[in-house]
This record gives structure tokens, C-alpha cells and sequence, in this order.
């Protein structure tokens, strides 16, 4: 009977024990407001995005935020910045460092006083009008990438953002110029710009530009036919990437609009700094070049030393047009 008695006082213990606990007032418990909403990490898990409804036709507007394009954002903020940073600072600082050791590549043997036609009117019209697109769409396009972090704080809200809007249309419009050039300039020069064993000879002995030999060359030497598939094939595939980019959505999703982007910043910024060494061995960088696309004619001396064997062709052909001497001899292409 005792025992009993024990038993029973036991379960009255339990029991006032659990009415003490249930009575603790529910401010005294720890409460999570967000327990039981959504989290975006969750939802980034599960759906590999977050996408809401849209009352427009095209649903893919509907993305919130992907993945993927938090790493788009670091690649375009701090990446191409990089990316483009060391490739066009480091070849101007390449080029700087070049011409002061080296100088401009002058003629070894003077000027004859004749000149040949290197290129023809409509081919020197296709190289400007593409060059001049070029420029345009190398600024404006940089101006993406760099202008905020650059030229804001120089110029100031309003003023930056008026620039931007013109960098904008000038970018979209003037490309369509630019790949009917880059087009145009396969075609005009793809039969001379095929590599061959004459081109691993020039490459061996420095093109002219290293020392002061003068390998024989065709029409177009092998820096010159470097030049011209950097044109070909950058050019093609920023305007392939750019037109993918004007026209959102109509060939591929987000991923593939970033991936896009992604193509077009990066062939876009070593392109320009391609163009960059372009620009220096056409200008300062050799002696007589700039002729062959300012009036179309070279002279007789520089043909001789650069491109010996297209002037053998030349000379069997038709022969030099025999000319004055030019007054102010123009720097290099």
C-alpha cells in the first residue's frame, strides 16, 4: 500500500511539473519571424533561380536573379577590368619602351623619288571606313567598362551620363558599318593574306622591325597577315556576340546573353590593343608606311626593302610610276 501511495504521488509530480511548463508565457520563447518564409539561398538551391510572373509576352523577362549572374557581375566589375587594364596599358608601355630603344624603322637606302601603287582607292575607303567605326566603337565600348570608375568623377553625373547615351547609339549604329568592312576586307585580301614558308623566314629574322634586316615579303608580310585574321576573326565575333546583344533574347537565354557579353568585352579589349600596335607600326613606327593608305603609293626604296618579292611581281607586271619626290616623307603604316 505504500508503495501505491508513492506511485501516485510520482504521477501528481509529472503532471504539475508539465502545467508549469505549459504555462510559460510565449514571450519568454525564442521566435524566428523568418522560420518559415523563403530564403533566397533556398530558392537559388532549389529552382537554380528566382523568377516571378510578367504580364509581357516574353516570360524570360520574368528573372529575377540567376546563379550565374553574380558571376557575370564580378567578371564585368573586377575581371575585364583586369583583363583589359593589362592588355592595352601593357601594350602601349611595351610600345613606348620599343620606340625609345629602338626608334622609328628608317628607309636603309633613302628615297628613290618613284613610287607603285600599293592599294587602290575602294580598298583604301573599305580600310578607313572600318578604322573610323573602330575607333568609334573601341571609345564608346571602353567607356562601359572603364567610364564609370574613370571619367565619372571627372566629368560628373549629368554630364557623364549625356556622354554615355551618345556612346550608346554611336556603338549600336556605326556597327553595322563596321562589319561590312571587316566583310569587304576578307574578301579584298584573303588571297594574299594565306600563310606560307616565305612568312616563317620573315618571322625568323625579325620582319625588319627587330634589327636592321629586310626579309623578302609578298604583298603582305607575316605581321601584316597576323593583323589582318585579328581583324577577320575578332572583328566577326564581336559582331556576332554585339548583334546577339542588341537583339536580347531572340537566340538564347540569360546564360547565353552572358556568355555573350562575356566574349564580346573580352575579344573586344585584346582586339583593341592588337590595333594599338597596329596604329604605331602604320604611324610612328616605320618610316613610309602611312603612304600605302593615305595616296595608295609607296616608294620605289621601301617596296624594295619590305615586300621585295610583291614588287618583283609588280615590276614584271606593269613597272613604277615614275613621280617627284615627295616634299615631307610621311612615318609608317
Amino acid at each position: 500500500m505504500a508503495s501505491f501511495g508513492r506511485f501516485v504521488s510520482l504521477l501528481f509530480g509529472v503532471g504539475a511539473l508539465l502545467l508549469v511548463l505549459t504555462a510559460v508565457p510565449a514571450s519568454a520563447q525564442q521566435v524566428n519571424p523568418t522560420a518559415s518564409s523563403v530564403k533566397e539561398q533556398q530558392l537559388l538551391q532549389e529552382l537554380n533561380r528566382i523568377q516571378g510572373r510578367v504580364s509581357i509576352p516574353d516570360q524570360r523577362s520574368g528573372v529575377l536573379e540567376q546563379p550565374q549572374g553574380r558571376e557575370w557581375r564580378e567578371f564585368r566589375n573586377v575581371t575585364l577590368r583586369w583583363i583589359g587594364g593589362v592588355a592595352i596599358v601593357g601594350m602601349l608601355a611595351v610600345l613606348v619602351i620599343f620606340y625609345l630603344t629602338r626608334g622609328m624603322v628608317r628607309l636603309e637606302s633613302g628615297r628613290s623619288g618613284r613610287t607603285i601603287v600599293r592599294f587602290t582607292v575602294f580598298e583604301r575607303f573599305v580600310h578607313w571606313m572600318t578604322a573610323t567605326c573602330f575607333i568609334i566603337l573601341a571609345i564608346s565600348g571602353l567607356n562601359i567598362t572603364f567610364g564609370r570608375p574613370l571619367l565619372l568623377p571627372l566629368m560628373g553625373f549629368e554630364a557623364f551620363s549625356e556622354w554615355s547615351q551618345w556612346a550608346k547609339y554611336a556603338h549600336i549604329y556605326l556597327s553595322f558599318p563596321f562589319t561590312i568592312g571587316v566583310v569587304l576586307i576578307f574578301l579584298m585580301w584573303i588571297a594574299g593574306n594565306i600563310p606560307n614558308k616565305v612568312d616563317v623566314g620573315w618571322i625568323k629574322r625579325g620582319g625588319g622591325i627587330v634589327g636592321h634586316d629586310h626579309p623578302p615579303a609578298y604583298r603582305f608580310n607575316a605581321g601584316q597577315k597576323m593583323i589582318y585574321w585579328i581583324v577577320v576573326i575578332g572583328g566577326g565575333l564581336v559582331a556576332a556576340t554585339g548583334y546577339a546583344l542588341m537583339f536580347p533574347f531572340y537566340m538564347s537565354g540569360i546564360e547565353g546573353m552572358q556568355m555573350a557579353q562575356i566574349i564580346h568585352s573580352v575579344v573586344a579589349v585584346l582586339f583593341v590593343a592588337a590595333m594599338i600596335a597596329h596604329v604605331y607600326i602604320g604611324t610612328i613606327g616605320m618610316e613610309g608606311a602611312f603612304e600605302a593608305m593615305g595616296s595608295g603609293e609607296v616608294d620605289l626604296n621601301w617596296a624594295r626593302e619590305h615586300h621585295r618579292l610583291w614588287l618583283d611581281e609588280q615590276m614584271a607586271r606593269t613597272g613604277p610610276n615614275d613621280q617627284k619626290p615627295q616634299r615631307a616623307p610621311a612615318a609608317a603604316e
